[in-house]
């Protein structure tokens, strides 16, 4: 009888001495890109702020309210600017992954003194029956009869749609889809006026997502090739649509399922240029 050897893995296999010496290396790059970081945070503290001086109005489970009433009593606010347009059945995959990771922050923000509102054109009663269905905690509002999305670079036009171009994440993009992610900051002061001091957009609404940080310890990495963007892979997975009864009421979807129920036909075109809604 044969014994079936197994393939080693195609990868360099070293001794425990080269394997060391290479990690050391490595830290040291890791340790740059540690204190980058919070120089790269310290500069984002000290941008300039602007004075809001538009009166935006959402409608929330609480009726209608205004964006310094979003603070909730704290003094500062994060908005997550979340993909679903008024004729959407579903919110993106994307944000929805983003957003599988905010409930457990909720209680660590607001000791800081920070609020968290998503915010997408929606109306409320389909926002509502996604936070359900999705098991979803944080106060989720709708800016369906604002300019608030418009004025934030998340949101378009049809002229701007059937000019074929766009401003988004700061420069000029092809246009391809009515709306698009993004994470805004705000402060109030104790006088009541609100200020924006940060936005990012496309990529650079990854860091919340602490599942990459984890993949990105893999030996695999994220593992995302051939899907038609990167973060449908773990967001595939949805729960079902009442969530009274625990995990055993979830169901898996393919990638196709999750977008399906809004016109996907932008899909090919974004594959092309945005692996995440954008390369940084």
């Amino acid at each position: 009888m044969k014994t079936q050897q197994s393939k080693g893995p195609a990868h360099a296999v070293v001794s425990r001495e080269e394997w060391l010496r290479a990690r050391v290396a490595l830290l040291a790059r890791e340790k740059e890109h540690t204190r980058q970081r919070d120089e790269l945070a310290r500069a984002r503290r000290e941008l300039p702020w602007v004075r809001v001086e538009k009166t935006y109005r959402f409608q929330t489970p609480r009726g209608e309210e205004t964006l310094a009433e979003l603070f909730r009593g704290k003094s500062q606010l994060l908005v997550y600017h979340f993909m679903f347009g008024p004729d959407w059945e579903e919110g993106c995959a994307s944000c929805s992954l983003i957003c599988d990771h905010v409930d457990g922050a909720l209680v660590h923000l607001e000791h800081r003194d920070v609020s968290f509102t998503a915010v997408s054109r929606a109306p409320l009663a389909k926002l509502e029956a996604f936070r359900k269905r999705l098991g979803w905690r944080f106060p989720w509002v709708s800016s369906e009869k604002s300019d608030f999305n418009y004025d934030f670079g998340v949101s378009f036009t049809e002229a701007e749609l059937a000019s074929g171009k766009v401003h988004y994440n700061f420069r000029t993009e092809d246009a391809f889809v009515e709306d698009l992610p993004g994470i805004s900051a705000f402060f109030k002061d104790a006088a009541g006026t609100v200020y924006h001091t940060y936005s990012t957009y496309a990529r650079g609404g990854e860091p919340p997502m602490g599942i990459y940080a984890w993949l990105d310890y893999a030996p695999k990495g994220r593992n995302e090739d051939g899907l038609d963007f990167s973060a449908l892979r773990v967001a595939q997975v949805l729960r079902a649509d009442v969530v009274d009864e625990p995990a055993a009421i979830l169901e898996r979807r393919n990638d196709a399922d999750v977008m399906s129920a809004h016109d996907r036909s932008w899909v090919p075109r974004a594959r092309e240029r945005w692996p995440f809604h954008g390369t940084g």
